[in-house]
């Protein structure tokens, strides 16, 4: 369909072409001192014309294009090309020109034909340059489209890197919690260790996907938000309301453990005055706000965790990844996209 497509414009191209040109002819037949009238035949003879000299140029695209394309020497391509093309349209232009004799004044033929030499010389320059510029123009695409492979696959690299570095605290901590628990709480301590592998299992299955349903987002991260009660008790008050209309959407894989990490990690928690996580959606975003309870001495942050959410999301969705942040409270809204895997 998009060959035909393709097929038909070029032949109303051409068609065009012949019309503009057979007026033009026309309208200037007596001021060049050519012979009789005008014959409305040369109109049907230039569309011919036309479409023999556009599949010439297009056969030989193809041609050169095997035995020698562009890749093995853009200069010698284009000038081998150029020179086909301007022998080819001088032939034709000599062929045409011992047709047509007979309506040329002696005196003209040499000023008229020395005109419609350049005319045609231009008309193969032209005619080329648009396979020229085509090429030009996918190669353009193309290097957008690498860089663009290249800018995704960098930031999905250090996204991981940054989930590689939250497991590893995380696991400190949660096996430090399960230590306390093993001796004093031993019901509580296999219940630990079931949400705690889990976790993991989640991690593990989804590492290579580019994005889960939300639905199994929020599973996953009712077993996190176990693990963070069971550490830091009424410390941390989290709440999650998201309708089921959002929960068919898709969200990156522990992209909620990595923002209620980032709550955890930049706040102080105390039983006394809870820090209060909040996790909602909002049309086709989903909303993770904490109460702001500052550290006495808070941890430094380079702030590369939510930049690389923040241009991996970028690639995905057309909705920025937004931060604000006021006096009592930080949220983050992540955009909620169709499921890619």
């Amino acid at each position: 369909m998009k060959i035909k497509k393709s097929l038909w414009m070029e032949y109303a191209i051409l068609v065009l072409v012949t019309l503009v040109s057979g007026v033009t002819r026309y309208l200037l037949w007596d001021d060049l001192g050519l012979k009789g009238e005008f014959p409305p035949e040369t109109i049907g003879f230039s569309f011919v014309f036309l479409v023999l000299s556009w599949e010439f140029f297009k056969g030989m695209e193809r041609y050169m294009n095997r035995i020698l394309p562009y890749s093995k020497g853009l200069a010698l391509r284009i000038s081998v090309q150029l020179v086909i093309g301007a022998v080819y349209m001088l032939l034709v232009n000599r062929l045409l020109f011992m047709v047509a004799g007979k309506y040329l004044e002696g005196s003209l033929s040499v000023m008229f034909s020395m005109t419609t030499y350049a005319t045609f010389a231009t008309l193969s320059f032209l005619i080329n340059s648009i396979f020229f510029g085509k090429y030009f123009f996918q190669e353009w695409k193309k290097s957008l489209l690498n860089a663009e492979r290249l800018e995704r696959e960098k930031t999905q690299v250090q996204f991981d890197n940054l989930k590689n570095q939250l497991n590893p605290h995380f696991l400190f901590n949660s096996l430090s919690s399960l230590h306390s628990l093993i001796m004093d709480r031993p019901a509580l301590a296999s219940e630990y260790v079931t949400n705690l592998s889990k976790v993991y299992r989640y991690v593990l299955l989804h590492e290579n996907k580019v994005t889960v349903p939300l639905r199994e987002e929020l599973e996953f991260i009712g077993h996190f938000i176990f693990l963070l009660e069971t550490r830091f008790g009424k410390g941390v008050d989290v709440k999650i309301d998201v309708s089921e209309e959002s929960k068919s959407l898709g969200i990156v894989p522990v992209t909620l453990q990595i923002l209620l990490e980032n709550c955890i990690k930049h706040n102080a928690i105390d039983p006394d005055a809870p820090l209060q996580i909040r996790v909602t959606a909002e049309e086709k975003s989903l909303r993770v706000s904490n109460s702001i309870h500052h550290k006495i001495q808070a941890m430094e942050s380079n702030g590369k965790g939510l930049e690389d959410l923040k241009k991996l999301y970028s690639f995905l969705s057309k909705e920025p990844v937004q931060v604000l942040s006021s006096e009592s409270k930080f949220s983050v809204i992540i955009p909620l996209i169709p499921n890619l895997s």
